[in-house]
């Protein structure tokens, strides 16, 4: 166990969160790995361990335990709307989308995210990754509607809070997710929101994981913010220079 970095991933119950909390944990000759959930629920469904804390994004006091001695932060806490009960697929239409209460974007992906900033810079971080969203140069966006929650225009505010933090940081903006094989595709990253305008703008769960920990492990990916998508599957060689992914990009936000 020779000083190997011990690395937070928070929102580890979440879909994508599970997945880099598992790859963390599978890779503890690089890693020593610890997880940030919100209900007891969210620790059992990831196996339970004392590696795995309970605390509440909204309250700072209740994250710090968790942030104690990490070196690295891996941020994947995000607002979940919720179908709106009482909707009829059978009578055509769409599904209204809520947020329950306190569970708003502005709470969870604005004030929970700057939260887990602020006590990460103060425990003496050195790398935080956070996993936002495309569509944020967009103040139209669609998903800006759901709930009313105007989520990419949250999550935006807390990515620049994090660039201008001082805390050497990675921000990879995920296209559409995919519940697909990872390491299997040819990954692509881009700017502003380019790769929306292709038909390239979807990513893999798994991938999107991979690159957070990957992240972790090369200087070139600090300090810099991309969004990443990937070609179709058997379209191309998959990607596994991650060295020359993240030297790619030249963008600091």
């Amino acid at each position: 166990m020779a000083n190997l970095p011990t690395v937070l991933v928070t929102g580890a119950s979440g879909r994508t969160g599970q997945i880099v909390y598992k790859k963390l944990k599978e890779r503890s000759d690089k890693f020593v790995a610890k997880g940030l959930v919100r209900t007891p629920e969210g620790k059992e469904k990831i196996g339970g361990e004392d590696d795995v804390f309970i605390g509440d994004i909204r309250d700072a006091d209740s994250i710090t335990p968790a942030i104690q001695g990490i070196d690295a932060l891996v941020i994947l806490t995000s607002a979940v709307p919720k179908m709106k009960p009482g909707f009829d697929p059978t009578k055509g239409g769409r599904p209204e989308f809520i947020f329950d209460d306190g569970q708003y974007p502005e709470q969870v992906d604005w004030i929970g995210q700057k939260n887990q900033i602020d006590a990460a810079k103060a425990a003496g971080v050195k790398h935080i990754v956070l996993v936002g969203s495309m569509g944020g140069t967009n103040p139209d966006h669609p998903l800006n509607k759901l709930g009313n929650g105007n989520i990419l225009i949250w999550k935006r505010k807390a990515e620049q809070y994090l660039a201008d933090s001082g805390t050497p940081y990675t921000i990879i903006r995920a296209g559409g997710l995919l519940d697909k094989e990872g390491g299997a595709r040819e990954l692509l990253v881009g700017k502003d929101d380019e790769l929306l305008q292709t038909d390239t703008k979807t990513v893999p769960r798994a991938d999107v994981a991979e690159v957070c920990i990957q992240a972790l492990l090369f200087e070139e990916a600090k300090n810099k913010a991309f969004d990443l998508g990937s070609k179709p599957e058997g379209t191309s060689s998959p990607t596994n220079d991650f060295k020359a992914l993240f030297s790619q990009v030249t963008a600091r936000f």
